[in-house]
């Protein structure tokens, strides 16, 4: 990983480095982190999902909230920043967090990994790796330069992903 501190991305936000630098969404639960990399343009873009569709929500002024929007906005914000038609996608989260509390009701994680991968095959994004699902929190960091994912959580240590 790079040195210096990372680029916080918060929930609903995005952030788009070139040449480097570390990108890192803390805490997600079901919430997914979409992370496309261009290794030739070594350009990288990291989305905080909340939600699989803007249609749950009342405010759809920000992009990133939702895996129905997420990554088409990335790809565009990427392209702003050179980057071309090899971009790879990593996601993380979507735990259910609240699974045994609520019983068998809405899965928020399920749902919002199933969009998050939809959107990729949309727009033809191959996915090199994951580490959704569960019931156990993770942070994330993302080093642009490198395309190095490493994800941390209680629960299970810290791995690259």
């Amino acid at each position: 990983m790079s040195a210096g501190l990372p680029t916080h991305v918060p929930v609903a936000g995005f952030a788009v480095l070139r040449d480097g630098g570390v990108l890192s969404s803390v805490g997600l639960g079901s919430c997914v982190a979409i992370m496309l990399h261009d290794p030739e343009a070594k350009v990288g873009a990291m989305a905080h999902v909340l939600l699989p569709h803007e249609s749950l929500s009342l405010d759809r002024t920000k992009p990133a909230k939702f895996a129905s929007t997420a990554t088409p906005f990335l790809v565009d914000e990427m392209r702003r920043y050179g980057a071309g038609s090899r971009i790879v996608a990593r996601i993380v989260g979507g735990a259910s967090m609240f699974g045994p509390l609520l019983g068998s009701g809405v899965n928020m994680g399920e749902r919002n990994i199933v969009a998050v991968r939809e959107g990729l095959e949309r727009a033809g994004i191959p996915l090199l790796a994951e580490d959704v699902g569960g019931d156990y929190g993770r942070s994330v960091f993302f080093d642009v330069a490198t395309g190095a994912v490493r994800v941390v959580s209680m629960r299970h240590g810290e791995h690259a992903l």
